[in-house]
């Protein structure tokens, strides 16, 4: 099979292809011939040597999810059979045109879409899903503020509250990106291109004062201590990403005054059981979304993996809105 390595530490342009051999399912694993993949960011740190992969997947190939048929099954394998179409999460190793994955974290395909649609979904969905409905408790008819609301996880987190009845208000720094943001159910943008960040008044405007209930933050940086003044009491603030820096300032006491809960959360490099559980109830409650037209994947462009390192600096260059994906010829 052929996969897609770095061969040292650097930009898209350390990636090439090798010749390897295929993997062997073990107990309860499938083999999937991988179709298609998307990108995050997370590959770009990976291929920079900043970011390390799991224990469990090669450390050399990227790429963290994937859509594909299942080739083989290994002893005690259940719940799929060759020939299945399933698409899921990994952490690590999505850039090859086969990889193992135990079943339990692989989703069934919704019917009737294909593979560069489904290659766009598990990255952004399970992690918006986690984060604002498992962890940030979200419910109808409270305002949710987006950062980063065009990216893949921020459109997919918009469609997810435009499902569950929530209002949102979402944050970007390109308006042509913003314009896009009333397809998934986006009630307010906010253009954010000073620094620091300025938006807390327009939330506060749209809610009548009150703030917003939730907020997924996938910037961090200077973004927190705005995010904190744009929460209701006892707000809470979901924080996943770090693009804009891993410092700043906040002021503690609107901490107590508003009693206010931040959470931070990561998938990656959570432990195998765990996974398996946010798979799990993915499959039951976020499927059905799909197969009625709830939910549906955002895709930017999708481009022959013979072109990823120009997807890949398309990403760098933060010229997408939702997801970049590539796909084996």
């Amino acid at each position: 099979m052929k996969v897609q390595r770095i061969t040292e530490p650097g930009g898209p342009e350390v990636l090439a292809l090798e010749e390897r051999p295929e993997p062997e399912p073990g107990p309860g694993e499938l083999r999937v011939r991988v179709r298609a993949s998307a990108l995050n960011r997370a590959d770009l740190l990976q291929i920079r040597g900043l970011y390390a992969a799991t224990p469990d997947v090669p450390p050399d190939v990227p790429g963290l999810e994937y859509a594909g048929e299942v080739t083989a099954v290994g002893p005690r394998t259940r719940r799929f059979k060759v020939g299945d179409r399933v698409m899921g999460l990994v952490g690590g190793g999505a850039w090859a045109e086969s990889l193992v994955t135990h079943e339990r974290e692989a989703l069934p395909m919704p019917e009737g879409m294909d593979f560069a649609d489904a290659a766009a979904l598990p990255e952004a969905y399970l992690t918006a899903y986690d984060a604002l409905v498992l962890q940030g408790e979200l419910k109808p008819g409270e305002t949710v503020l987006i950062h980063a609301v065009a990216s893949g996880v921020g459109s997919a987190a918009a469609l997810l509250c435009r499902a569950a009845g929530a209002r949102v208000v979402g944050t970007g720094r390109s308006e042509a990106k913003l314009a896009r943001a009333s397809e998934w159910g986006v009630t307010r943008t906010v253009l954010c291109q000073s620094s620091p960040p300025s938006f807390a008044d327009a939330v506060r405007a749209e809610t009548g004062g009150r703030g917003a209930d939730l907020c997924l933050d996938l910037v961090g940086g200077d973004y927190l201590s705005e995010s904190m003044n744009a929460l209701a009491p006892r707000g809470r603030m979901m924080l996943v990403g770090l693009v804009a820096g891993v410092h700043t300032e906040v002021n503690l006491g609107m901490f107590l005054m508003k009693r206010l809960r931040v959470t931070g959360t990561v998938l990656r490099s959570r432990p195998l059981e765990e996974k398996m559980a946010l798979t799990q109830s993915a499959e039951r409650h976020l499927l059905p979304l799909f197969r009625t037209g709830a939910l549906k994947p955002v895709v930017d462009a999708v481009l022959p993996m013979a072109e990823l390192r120009q997807a890949l600096e398309r990403m760098e260059r933060n010229d997408s809105v939702g997801k970049l994906v590539v796909q084996w010829e």
